[in-house]
């Protein structure tokens, strides 16, 4: 099985990709020739990761027969300074807010999503530091922050 997207170049920087039937505009901001008639394409990277484990925790939950009344996650990239722009650490925030008694499985939902089924992010793994906080009804339940960041030596 493969994936495979098709992207066509509609003049100035913008590129339309067709992904699975729909259509994603990429595009760049007016002072660098685009028209901003899109996200730049880097943040799709993030957009995946929010998107696979995202939906690997709600099917976990569903599965698991437990419910939370939100859940919402922000993943922030941060980038290197000098060309080639990438990346060099990766960090999700997960919040939910729900019962008490299904806090549980909301963080087992998420270490299970992060360690066995979200296949974007650990392709990411492989090349950058990817770390995540957890937060249950506005608390901090868990995070890998500080145990994820390798020590630089300067």
């Amino acid at each position: 099985m493969v994936h495979e997207i098709e992207a066509q170049w509609m003049g100035k920087m913008q590129f339309n990709a067709l992904v699975n039937g729909h259509t994603v505009v990429m595009d760049a901001p007016e002072k660098v020739g685009g028209e901003d008639s899109g996200p730049i394409p880097k943040p799709f990277i993030l957009t995946a990761l929010s998107g696979c484990t995202g939906m690997d925790i709600v099917a976990i939950l569903r599965k698991a027969e437990k419910e939370v009344d939100d859940f919402d996650l922000k993943v922030i990239g941060e980038i290197s300074t000098r060309a080639p722009i990438e990346y060099t650490a990766i960090h999700v925030i997960y919040n939910f807010k729900g019962k008490s008694e299904n806090m549980e499985a909301a963080l087992q939902a998420v270490n299970d999503s992060q360690k066995k089924y979200c296949g974007v992010s650990n392709m990411l793994k492989k090349v950058l530091p990817v770390t995540w906080d957890i937060f249950y009804n506005g608390s901090q339940i868990f995070s890998n922050k500080a145990e994820e960041i390798p020590e630089l030596s300067i």
